[in-house]
C-alpha cells in the first residue's frame, strides 16, 4: 500500500516546460512501477508514461515521447514528469499512479494505486 500526492503543476504559457512530482508516502517508492496519466475536460483519461521500479525500463504515448520525460529517484521516494515545449492540447489534470507490475504498463487498469491529480494548464 502507497500514496501518492501530485504537485509541480501550474499555468504556462506555450512552449514552457513543467515539472511533476509524485510523492510517496505510507509505502516505498521502489516497490512500484510508475505511471503518469492526464485527463482533459470531456475527453477519457489517457496515457503519458511509465517507468520500472528501478528506473531503468520506460514506456512513453508515442504521441508524447519527444516532449515529455518520466525518471524517478526511489531514495527521495518521488517520482517525476519533465514536460517541454507545452501546447494548449496539453492542458489537463494530471495524475500519477503506482501498481507492483514489473513492466511499465500503459492501462488505467493495470494500477492499483492514484493521487488526487494536479492541474496543469498552457495558455495559448
Amino acid at each position: 500500500q502507497v500514496q501518492l500526492t501530485e504537485s509541480g503543476g501550474g499555468s504556462v504559457q506555450t512552449g514552457g516546460s513543467l515539472r511533476l512530482s509524485c510523492a510517496a508516502s505510507r509505502g516505498t517508492l521502489s516497490n512500484y512501477i510508475i505511471g503518469w496519466f492526464r485527463q482533459a475536460p470531456g475527453l477519457e483519461r489517457e496515457f503519458i508514461a511509465g517507468i520500472t521500479q528501478s528506473g531503468t525500463g520506460t514506456n512513453y504515448a508515442v504521441a508524447l515521447q519527444d516532449r515529455f520525460t518520466i525518471y524517478r529517484h526511489n531514495a527521495e521516494t518521488t517520482a517525476y514528469l519533465q514536460k517541454n515545449n507545452l501546447k494548449a492540447d496539453d492542458t489537463a489534470v494530471h495524475y500519477c499512479a503506482a501498481s507492483v507490475e514489473t513492466s511499465p504498463a500503459a492501462a488505467q487498469v493495470d494500477y492499483d494505486y492514484w493521487g488526487q491529480g494536479t492541474q496543469v494548464t498552457v495558455a495559448a
